[in-house]
């Protein structure tokens, strides 16, 4: 049998362990990450499936999934500029609705908008400007120079450089690994973003 000062040690092992697991959860909740401590995300379809793909192919996925993420980021960021410098030039909130956007692109995306709900679907958004391409983003930065020329140090630099994302989203938009010339584009090209707006 257990004497007191064994049982007391086993307490405080517990209550120790117990602190660390809510200091690993408020952590994770905290940073939005996952430490891989908690039970419950065990047993989920992606634990019971994903071991049933070839492991190169899940090698390959984790490499390629840095790759969405940094496009995610941007093509966000991209579009929260543009949304939020139309937004104060017109001083209107819905300035999609205004003649800032070419006619073309708001067909385009009424069409894509239409697409989902013919679907069934979930739309992606509510905001018309989440179903441009980097390439309409570009034109429409391109039809409003007069607004964003004072955000960026040349035209024509802003259409190489989201002609040059357009192109490299296409591999990771549609699952394909990238070359490591491309890897080092999409770099060189992130960098070159950023650049322009210095």
């Amino acid at each position: 049998m257990l004497n007191d000062e064994a049982l007391e040690r086993i307490k405080a092992f517990g209550m120790s362990n117990q602190m660390l697991a809510e200091d690993l959860t408020r952590i994770e909740t905290v940073y939005g990450i996952d430490l891989g401590h908690s039970q419950a995300a065990r047993g989920t379809v992606e634990d019971i499936y994903y071991p049933q793909f070839d492991s190169e192919v899940r090698k390959e996925s984790a490499t390629m999934a840095k790759h969405y993420e940094l496009f995610y980021c941007l093509e966000k960021s991209i579009r929260s500029l543009v949304s939020e410098t139309l937004e104060t030039s017109e001083k209107i909130e819905h300035w999609w609705a205004s003649t800032r956007i070419p006619p073309n692109i708001k067909n385009v995306v009424q069409e894509r908008i239409q697409k989902d709900l013919d679907a069934g679907v979930t739309r992606r958004s509510t905001d018309e400007l989440d179903y441009t391409t980097f390439g309409e983003l570009s034109t429409i930065i391109n039809a409003n120079w007069e607004i964003f020329g004072g955000l960026f140090s040349s035209r024509k630099a802003v259409e190489k450089v989201m002609a040059s994302l357009n192109s490299l989203r296409g591999p990771i938009a549609h699952c394909s690994a990238l070359a490591e010339d491309e890897v080092l584009r999409l770099q060189l090209t992130v960098r070159d973003w950023f650049r322009l707006m210095e």
